[in-house]
């Protein structure tokens, strides 16, 4: 029980920290920041999510002690809650096995594991979460948060171009607009870094308890693009709920990316030179950014036409004619 207990500290305090980081201004803190929530994943997935909230507890406590409570309440928000509930659902699993017929022994179940496609639901709900979230702090309307946008990064520009002129006023208004959804697939994309690469730590440590799984297989529940329908509709509306549309729609949109690298996946199963497109397309995507639009395309027509399916059904042999 001790043991539990120190992991479960040093987790907490090893997430704290690199949350705390960002204090600094120095250019690596951004990068710690943002991988804060490893350690607890850590901990949630390999000793349990009673361990990562143990660790999350101490620390939200640790750090509004030291630095207040808006700190305690941002870290708890971003990174213990998200960390605890996602180590939760990768160990979350039920019994699918048959019941023994009388006289034999009880079989033991299979287990079927919570599916990869919903992981990356909550994974864009958890971004959607945060964002609004850290842009609340901000003001409570529409005016206020972008107005505060607009000061600070007219402030960082003019520290940067003490002669900027009226067009990096515009340039400003745009970055501005998009800034909500840029933050959301920010926040998308390290949460499931930071998932990956703790599976990837306990599974290496031998302490992952489930099989890894086919990432090829996952796929967003299908209500998922009724959500989306529904909030780039919104996304027109104007004021709060338009950005809060606006988030939630750069989140489901990342969820169909990352869908879409899962078809490109399947799609180059038959392909002689698949490692050689497939590292094409992911070093393109790092270095421009905006290809990934591609991938929430596939992801998407894959959610409406089923390329995977029919392509692995095309792979399968004819059934043998009948005697």
């Amino acid at each position: 029980m001790m043991a539990f207990v120190l992991i479960a500290l040093i987790a907490g305090a090893a997430s704290a920290l690199m949350f705390a980081s960002i204090i600094s201004g120095a250019l690596i803190s951004l990068v710690l920041f943002y991988l804060a929530p490893l350690p607890l994943m850590v901990a949630a997935i390999g000793w349990g999510p009673l361990c990562a909230s143990l660790g999350g507890i101490a620390a939200a406590i640790g750090l509004g002690a030291l630095f207040g409570l808006p700190y305690c309440i941002a870290f708890a928000v971003t990174v213990a809650l998200p960390a605890w509930w996602l180590g939760h659902l990768v160990l979350l699993s039920r019994a699918v096995g048959q019941a023994a017929p009388d006289g034999a022994a009880p079989a033991e179940p299979e287990l079927e594991w919570y599916p990869v496609g919903r992981i990356l639901l909550w994974l864009a709900g958890f971004a959607t979460l945060t964002t609004i979230a850290a842009l609340l702090t901000l003001g409570t309307d529409a005016e206020t948060i972008i107005g505060t946008l607009r000061r600070g990064l007219m402030r960082l520009l003019r520290a940067t171009d003490p002669q900027s002129s009226g067009e990096a006023g515009q340039f400003v208004d745009a970055l501005v607009r998009i800034a909500p959804a840029a933050a959301t697939i920010i926040a998308m994309m390290t949460l499931t870094l930071n998932l990956w690469l703790s599976a990837k730590i306990t599974a290496t440590s031998g302490r992952l308890r489930r099989p890894w799984p086919d990432m090829m297989t996952a796929e967003l529940p299908p209500m998922t693009l009724v959500a989306l329908c529904i909030a780039l509709a919104f996304c027109f509306t104007g004021g709060l709920l338009a950005i809060a549309a606006q988030i939630t729609a750069a989140a489901l949109m990342m969820g169909y990316a990352l869908t879409g690298f899962a078809v490109l996946h399947t799609l180059t199963l038959t392909l002689k030179s698949r490692t050689f497109w497939l590292g094409s397309t992911y070093a393109v995507v790092v270095v421009f950014g905006w290809p990934v639009i591609a991938m929430v395309i596939l992801g998407l027509a894959d959610a409406v036409f089923g390329f995977r399916e029919r392509f692995l059904r095309s792979r399968q042999p004819p059934p043998l004619p009948a005697p």
